[in-house]
């Protein structure tokens, strides 16, 4: 009631079992979870979703938490413990705040989809180049390396970053770090 009295969309499901089976939001969401609910447990659920990789920020909401479970509750990946009785603003803002993180996620995410898209849509010989480039070689050696001539190097590197849509040459390796194209330092 409170969330939705603040314009905020609320799904409820009755067990673990019934979310897990669920189909996840399009958008940016958050779980709140108590510690005990029928069945699992909240923190079970914690534990459920890293198994299976699912990335949504939780919050625990508890009326008989202590610290171990405020740690376990975060290293399950929890945003936020809190203990009952809380203040309806406290519970607000965690919200707010889970839901930033989840945006910023899938912010991340989906740049990192465009990115690997640029990059397959090169062909073979580009991504080459590219990697030899970010990799910090002259078109000279480049051209020596794969046995064509300077200015046809100089045409893949070209053809490479517009592609990828690199303005300079530091931008292109940056796009080829966060690709995994550079080895690791």
């Amino acid at each position: 009631a409170l969330l939705g009295s603040v314009g905020m969309q609320v799904l409820a499901f009755a067990s673990v079992q019934e979310f897990l089976a669920a189909e996840r939001p399009a958008g940016p969401s958050c779980l709140i979870v108590d510690v005990r609910m029928p069945g699992r447990s909240g923190l079970d659920l914690l534990d459920e979703l890293a198994r299976r990789n699912i990335n949504i920020p939780a919050i625990v909401i508890t009326g008989h938490g202590d610290v171990p479970m405020s740690v376990r509750a975060m290293k399950a990946g929890a945003v936020e413990f809190l203990s009952k009785p809380f203040r309806d603003q406290e519970l607000l803002d965690a919200v707010q705040a889970a839901i930033e993180i989840d945006l910023a996620r899938r912010n991340r995410e989906g740049a990192e989809e465009r990115l690997r898209k640029r990059f397959n849509g090169l062909t073979a010989r580009e991504r080459q180049v590219l990697v030899l480039v970010a990799h910090g070689r002259l078109n000279k050696q480049i051209a020596a390396e794969l046995d064509l001539s300077e200015i046809t190097v100089k045409v893949h590197r070209g053809q490479a970053m517009r592609k990828m849509e690199a303005r300079t040459l530091a931008d292109l390796v940056r796009m080829s770090d966060r690709l995994g194209l550079l080895p690791a330092e």
